[in-house]
Order: C-alpha cells, then sequence, then structure tokens
C-alpha cells in the first residue's frame, strides 16, 4: 500500500469558498468537477443571491454548499423557502452562520436559533456545518465561543475554522476542543492565492481578530502579508501538516480569485506526491 504523506492527505479534497458576485460561475468553472464549492452571505447581497448561486453550482455538477446567515431571515417562512428550494435542486449541505447584519432582519439572532429552526421546521439538511475560531471574534467572548461551539455540536456534523494565519494555533484550538468535548471533525480555513494587501484588508474587515499583530510579530507572514504580490498558503498548509493536528481537510478562502487558487493547489499536490 503506497504511503500518502500527511501534506499530501491534507490538499486532497479541500472545499473552495466563493462569494455570489457577478461572474463567479464563470471563474467556477475552474474548480474541478464534482468538488465542494461554499457560497458565501452577505447582508447587501442578502440570501437569495447566495441560494441562486448554490443552486447554479449544483446544476454544473458541484457539491454545493451555501452558507445560511441568520441574521438575515426575516421569518421562518423565508427560511423553510429557501430550504425547499436547495431540496429540490439536490443540495444536501449547508453551513449555518450568525451574519455580518449589525441587526437580525428577524427573530434569528445567531446560528444557534437557526439549526434549531431548521430542526423546528423538519428541514433540516443531511449535513451541516458550522464556523469556529481559533483567533478568537472581534465580538464575542473566547468563553462564550466554546460553551457555543460545544452546543452546536449536536446540530452539526462539523466546523470550519475562521481564516487563521497561524498553524500553531489551529492545531492547539483542534487539540483543545476535543479536551473540552466537542467532536465535531474538524476544516482548517487557509486564504487561497490573493493579493497580499487585499487578504491583510480583508482578514481585518472580516475581523480575524490577531491578523495585523500576528502579521507583524511573525517575520515571513509579515514578509508575505505587508509586500505587494501575492500570498500563497504553501508555508501554513505545510505547517498545518507537520503540526500533527487532528484536521478533517482544508477549506480554501478564494475571495473569488478562484483560477489562480486551482493552479496553487495543483503545483502544491504534485509536490507533496
Amino acid at each position: 500500500m503506497d504511503h500518502v504523506s500527511p501534506l499530501a492527505a491534507l490538499l486532497a479534497d479541500p472545499r473552495y469558498e466563493v462569494a455570489p458576485t457577478a461572474g463567479v460561475l464563470d471563474a467556477a468553472a475552474a474548480i474541478p468537477a464534482g468538488a465542494t464549492v461554499t457560497v458565501t452571505a452577505a447582508p447587501s447581497r442578502g440570501l437569495a443571491a447566495t441560494v441562486d448561486t448554490a443552486v447554479a453550482l449544483a446544476a454544473r455538477g458541484y457539491t454545493a454548499v451555501p452558507h445560511l446567515a441568520a441574521r438575515s431571515v426575516r421569518d421562518r417562512g423565508e427560511l423553510a423557502g429557501h430550504l425547499d428550494r436547495l431540496a429540490a435542486a439536490g443540495v444536501r449541505e449547508v453551513f449555518v452562520v450568525g451574519g455580518d447584519a449589525r441587526e437580525p432582519a428577524g427573530d434569528l439572532p445567531d446560528g444557534l436559533a437557526l439549526l434549531r429552526a431548521m430542526e423546528d421546521l423538519g428541514r433540516r439538511p443531511p449535513r451541516v456545518g458550522v464556523p469556529s475560531y481559533p483567533d478568537g471574534h472581534h465580538r464575542i467572548a473566547d468563553d462564550v465561543l466554546w460553551a457555543d461551539l460545544r452546543v452546536k455540536q449536536f446540530h452539526a456534523d462539523y466546523t470550519v475554522t475562521q481564516l487563521c494565519f497561524d498553524a500553531d494555533l489551529v492545531c492547539r484550538f483542534a487539540g483543545e476542543a476535543r479536551e473540552r468535548g466537542i467532536d465535531l471533525p474538524v476544516v482548517a480555513g487557509v486564504p487561497g492565492v490573493v493579493d497580499a494587501a487585499r487578504l491583510l484588508r480583508l482578514s481585518v474587515r472580516i475581523g480575524v481578530a490577531d491578523a495585523v499583530r500576528f502579521a507583524r510579530s511573525h517575520r515571513s507572514t509579515a514578509g508575505a502579508l505587508l509586500r505587494p504580490g501575492r500570498h500563497t498558503p504553501d508555508e501554513l498548509v505545510a505547517g498545518l501538516a507537520a503540526g500533527g493536528c487532528d484536521l478533517a481537510g482544508l477549506h480554501l478562502f478564494t475571495f473569488n480569485q478562484i483560477e489562480p487558487t486551482v493552479r496553487w493547489l495543483s503545483q502544491a499536490r504534485r509536490t507533496a506526491a
């Protein structure tokens, strides 16, 4: 039996995250057929854009995973409508987040409320993911995050970590989750191939708690993020593979820079083989 290196195993079947913007379906054609493609949700676009994109991706043969943002749902009727449409399109997995809306549009203030609402409606998809935060959250205390994840594990099938530039931190998080009795498989969220300055700006905007501090205090990352050019996740992914941590796979934040990320992955796989 051929030996598979930890790095090759980690790179084997990643998820690709895209945003439902104009042209994303054409750009997504660079992703290998049958791959898992998750679709983000933003208050400015509404959940309909996320669902539309997920349905279109499913029709093209991808395993589409829409993000359902609790704070963007007006009422349970709207939620039921989205879930029914996704089920009819063959979408069997969703990723539940609280969302970035400043105020809830309805009576679902957070991800846990949406998880419970899907179950109450009898419309929970076969597979559900939830986020987690190795680097903390800019608006939520760590003890609250852990308590929330401990409860969510009974309503979810896996967790994807928020973007984090520190492999050791992700590995420690995965280990601490087990120590705290959280058994959800942990998928590591890492950036794809993105303009370095843009990546740093986006990281700060989406609330990566210590993005700037980490970039400034770690020389190699600072060099990558604070100078012109493209950032590649080679060092981060190698660190995750070498760390011996309990990970279920990779989630690539493409920021819609899809084709460069797919090319990077192809080269990284050849190198790891």
